[in-house]
């Protein structure tokens, strides 16, 4: 792993951020937007990834980011259970799952990629 000198240079971060970006479209392009817990839901998962990786990289020790990127991998898990409900319930269709379900995904494996180098990292 590079080091990384800012929260906004770690992929999984960045990741998250497009990931968000396309939610929010959904919740306002879509019927999604008058389903108002699930709305509510999604972006409040999608913002956690983000948010969590941004939390734990800034308090700047070692335990305590690899305790907020669990907390942002279990948000990208999330997602991808709410990506399922929002298929089922029609309001995206079988592409548009399938792109944000594979990144929701990917961010979800990166994220498990730094938590496993950290573990086994001196980094304090």
């Amino acid at each position: 792993m590079a080091t990384v000198k800012k929260f906004e240079d770690i992929e999984a971060w960045q990741k998250a951020r497009i990931l968000n970006k396309e939610i929010y479209k959904l919740t306002k392009e879509t019927e999604l937007s008058k389903d108002f817990r699930l709305r509510d839901q999604v972006n409040a998962a999608g913002g956690s990834i983000m948010d969590n990786i941004a939390e734990g990289f800034e308090r700047g020790g070692r335990l305590e980011f690899i305790n907020f990127l669990s907390i942002a991998k279990g948000s990208s898990g999330e997602v991808k259970s709410q990506l399922y409900r929002i298929f089922d319930r029609g309001y995206i269709n079988e592409v548009k799952f399938n792109e944000l379900y594979t990144l929701a995904d990917e961010i979800g494996n990166i994220i498990g990629g730094w938590i496993k180098y950290l573990n086994t990292s001196e980094i304090k």
